[in-house]
């Protein structure tokens, strides 16, 4: 195990950061409980879908739902623990989705109720800087404008913290873990180790976000879910991503900007052990990039938004288990084959009142080493409470 120091190191770290004699704490409040939670429902179409071999997809229409609800305790300003509990398969750990009909006849699939996060976290004020600290199974702590890298709804386990400190022209964050990956919603397999530095800043119309770092995978065999090698293959991930924010006429633009890269190094045998000769992946196939384009207005009732993506993610430059399940159908009923693609997403958005929202899709894909391909359109309905 390359990160076995990791942990020793991080938890010393973290300690001494948010030992009595540095910090400050605010004044304690009372005790609150809070319950949050979102409902979503989609109706979901994929048409002229090719499999990797390229025999035809059959066509597909489905609806499908989304439940989550947290129940979260703050006993002060400082600590906070939250429990979160989700539908979605157990043999799943990129999609919280069920389905609910299949317009095609085929099986709905398991309709399961999991526990998808649950930590405690510590914030507060290290001399001049805002500190936080958490233990549990709680999100990637990496800050990202998508989810082409690693998809929201993968939960690792272990310990992460970071700080932000305020510069003259602008504010640097820096975050780092060490992580049990999920295998599944009930397993993990390997571990990872993220490191990140961002930076904010601009003016009253311009403003920008700036971030870099490394994603340190180190996969073991045996995995009892994911697919393609992923769970035995490491992975280093170097991620670099622009945001900048214009408004204009007080209507902002986003655009962005990521990269990644992995520095791995792979040999013919691990290729041929992980992908048949016929898939065309290549040891070198480490690169991708992401290119985006929001326009939304800020508001809460009749909030809109606008937006495009353009995606080209080599075979091997995310860990393909844990990227995002929604651009395509590749896969298994599972688990989504979320790398070695080329394609566009199109959105358009709509809030028809305060927590309510509507969201139309449209995806379009191809792979990039074989035939395989398709189309898809979500449209989502969804509602926080």
């Amino acid at each position: 195990m390359r990160f076995m120091t990791a942990p020793m190191l991080a938890v010393a770290t973290l300690t001494a950061t948010f030992s009595p004699a540095q910090h400050t704490w605010a004044e304690e409040p009372d005790p609150q409980l809070r319950v949050s939670g979102d409902l979503r429902f989609r109706a979901e179409w994929d048409w002229d879908s090719r499999r990797a071999n390229g025999a035809k997809r059959d066509d597909r229409g489905r609806a499908r739902i989304r439940a989550r609800i947290a129940v979260r305790i703050d006993p002060n300003d400082q600590f906070e623990f939250l429990t979160r509990f989700r539908t979605g398969s157990r043999a799943s750990q990129q999609s919280p989705h069920v389905t609910v009909a299949d317009f095609s006849g085929n099986p709905t699939g398991t309709q399961e109720v999991v526990i998808d996060k649950w930590y405690v976290k510590a914030k507060g004020k290290v001399a001049e800087a805002r500190a936080w600290l958490w233990g549990g199974r709680n999100s990637l702590p990496f800050w990202k404008q998508n989810e082409l890298l690693w998809d929201d709804d993968v939960t690792p386990a272990g310990v992460a913290g970071g700080a932000e400190f305020d510069l003259r022209a602008g504010k640097l964050a820096v975050a780092a873990g060490y992580l049990l990956l999920p295998d599944g919603i009930d397993h993990f397999h390997g571990n990872g180790v993220p490191v990140q530095f961002a930076y904010s800043g601009g003016l009253e119309e311009l403003q920008w976000h700036m971030a870099a770092g490394v994603l340190l995978i180190d996969g073991e065999p045996g995995a009892r879910n994911l697919r393609m090698g992923n769970g035995a293959r490491d992975y280093t991930i170097w991620n670099g991503s622009l945001q900048v924010v214009r408004k204009f006429l007080g209507v902002p633009a986003i655009f962005g900007a990521d990269v990644y890269s992995n520095s791995e190094g792979y040999s013919a045998g691990e290729i041929a052990r992980d992908f048949s000769a016929a898939s065309g992946v290549g040891k070198d196939d480490t690169d991708g990039f992401v290119l985006s384009l929001r326009v939304k207005n800020l508001g809460n009732e009749g909030q809109w938004q606008l937006g495009y993506y353009y995606a080209d993610i080599e075979a091997l430059a995310v860990h393909a288990s844990y990227a995002q399940d929604d651009w395509m159908r590749w896969g298994s009923s599972s688990q989504t084959d979320a790398s070695d693609f080329k394609g566009h997403e199109f959105r358009v958005g709509w809030s028809p009142m305060k927590n309510w929202q509507l969201l139309a899709r449209l995806y379009t894909v191809e792979a990039q080493n074989s035939p395989q391909d398709g189309n898809r359109f979500r449209f989502d309905i969804n509602w926080k409470f």
